[in-house]
């Protein structure tokens, strides 16, 4: 235990697999139960010269799904899109996982390593790894909270390391591809946040985009839920691991490609989608979080893929930098708050004190719609009334 937080505790004997074998690669495949992974629906037709293709022509193939159904393919392609990705100049590679690796887990007697704390709350999903895959996965994430000690929160990157390793060649190839996407330094062009104010920035830049581009959806959220912002920041748990591992893995190719960027537009299909869904059907409950969980666990019956990144795609959405830009102001909202560590209650969503609100205009609920076009940053503070006819009257002169 460490202060107060429980760490969890991976406990490894002589019989498991845990050691890693550097002198060997057993090839792509290892770390995956072929019985759970999804059969090709069409065989891929993906061009020989597709590594020589321009940016913006990757981009297109990628999103047609050029490479969708070939295992071999991602295998082949993946660490070649993320080897194009700009990151810090000292970044540990494949010998550097080797060498900390086999410090940490070489001795065959049993072994106990606690996992990082920032996994604590974080979804670890495992997709269609086998034993030895969730073995390595663990290890690869110590490792990275021993390399990276200034990460605190970093919701997202389980589950890129473990899609990655679906399609890795060795658990080094993963931990690689996984460090140059931590270190990346391509300008506006982030991909894993890796603090809890980094993260709240992007939900609360997540709310502010479904205002914009999903008003319906926003709408009936507001009035379905007592907190917007508190349904919203859980939107990257919409894509990674509530999505299903064929269409996780669709959204993963153009994320390699594109960045950040792309899982705003993949969630804002499926806030569009879902209101659709509940257009036609109705909530089925009281509780929207997990309606739109249920709804993206079962996203195969409403959409197919194609369809999805097709509406995605066809969002007119801010440039990066414009995005950027809202991250940064959501941000320093936050900080001025103090808010930049993770919060058990995160209750400063809302500034409105719905306890003692009352007003002779609108209801409370009303108020909650009204609050939630506000913009992130400026709804994380107390309203102050400036003017009222019934106080100050309604002369234009004052």
């Amino acid at each position: 235990v460490l202060g107060s937080s429980p760490v969890t505790i991976v406990v490894t004997s002589e019989a498991d697999t845990w050691d890693i074998d550097t002198s060997s690669c057993l090839g792509c495949g290892q770390f995956v139960d072929w019985d759970k992974m999804p059969e090709p629906q069409q065989q891929a037709q993906i061009p020989r010269d597709v590594l020589g293709r321009p940016p913006k022509e990757l981009k297109r193939l990628a999103r047609e799904g050029c490479w969708g159904w070939s295992h071999a393919g991602r295998a082949r392609l993946y660490p070649w899109l993320i080897q194009q990705v700009s990151c810090r100049l000292v970044t540990p590679d494949a010998l550097v996982y080797r060498d900390v690796a086999a410090r940490l887990f070489g001795k065959p007697s049993v072994s106990s390593h606690p996992l990082p704390e920032f996994l604590e709350g974080c979804p670890m999903p495992t997709y269609c790894l086998n034993p030895y895959g969730v073995t390595a996965l663990k290890k690869i994430l110590i490792c990275v909270g021993t390399l990276f000690p200034d990460i605190t929160h970093s919701p997202l990157l389980p589950a890129l390391a473990a899609l990655l390793l679906h399609y890795s060649e060795d658990e080094a190839q993963c931990f690689e591809s996984v460090s140059r996407l931590i270190a990346s330094n391509a300008p506006h062009a982030g991909y894993i946040d890796q603090s809890f104010l980094a993260h709240q920035a992007s939900c609360m830049t997540f709310g502010d985009l479904a205002n914009k581009h999903c008003p319906a959806a926003h709408k009936l959220i507001a009035s379905a839920a007592e907190n917007v912002l508190e349904v919203y920041s859980e939107w990257l748990s919409w894509l990674f691991p509530g999505l299903p591992f064929s269409y996780a893995v669709r959204v993963l190719d153009v994320f390699l490609l594109e960045g950040q960027k792309v899982l705003y537009r993949i969630a804002l299909a499926l806030l569009k989608q879902f209101r659709l869904s509940m257009a036609s059907a109705g909530l089925q409950g009281s509780d929207i979080k997990a309606e739109l969980q249920a709804f993206v666990r079962n996203i195969a019956e409403h959409v197919t893929v194609d369809k999805l990144l097709e509406k995605a795609f066809g969002i007119r959405l801010f440039s990066r930098k414009e995005i950027w830009l809202l991250q940064m102001a959501n941000r320093k909202a936050l900080m001025e708050r103090g808010i930049t560590v993770v919060q058990r209650r995160p209750s400063f969503h809302l500034a409105v004190d719905m306890q003692n609100f009352s007003s002779n205009t609108v209801t409370a609920q009303e108020m909650c719609l009204v609050w939630s076009w506000i913009p992130e940053r400026f709804s994380l503070f107390p309203p102050l009334l400036l003017f009222s006819t019934s106080e100050d009257g309604c002369s234009l002169q004052r």
